[in-house]
């Protein structure tokens, strides 16, 4: 079962992180089709955001096309985003991980990692590159 983690200071509203973290765990292979997700309580409980919040982004996945919302059985899983290439198993996941290790043992924290991953994806993907900052004209 998939555990959400809502990032109150992210500025991405609650009901979009529950959809891109289920949508990410997709692509990963950590849910797979017929997986039911945790109900609307459960999430509450574990995240601490109102039940409508998951309830939306329940409908907003079922308008996907990846989440079937069942009356009185659950929300279940319809479809994988997951590809050979992100399977847990594919080469590149797996020289990922070395290298995650590899960071680790070298003294790097989680966050000198994620900056460092961050600046190396920019210089292969310039597209993914953050949008500058709005600063209003004075």
């Amino acid at each position: 079962m998939v555990v959400f983690r809502i990032e109150r200071r992210s500025g991405l509203p609650a009901y979009l992180q529950i959809v891109h973290q289920v949508e990410q765990a997709l692509r990963m292979g950590a849910l797979v089709e017929g997986d039911k997700l945790p109900t609307a309580a459960q999430v509450a409980a574990t995240t601490k955001v109102n039940p409508n919040t998951t309830l939306k982004a329940y409908r907003e996945l079922e308008r996907s096309g990846l989440v079937e919302v069942r009356q009185g059985a659950g929300s279940f899983i319809t479809r994988t985003l997951a590809t050979p290439q992100t399977a847990p198993e594919s080469p590149l996941r797996t020289q990922l991980g070395a290298w995650l290790r590899e960071a680790r043992e070298q003294g790097l924290s989680a966050h000198e990692v994620t900056t460092l991953f961050d600046a190396a994806l920019v210089d292969v993907f310039p597209e993914a590159a953050p949008l500058p900052a709005h600063t209003p004209a004075g």
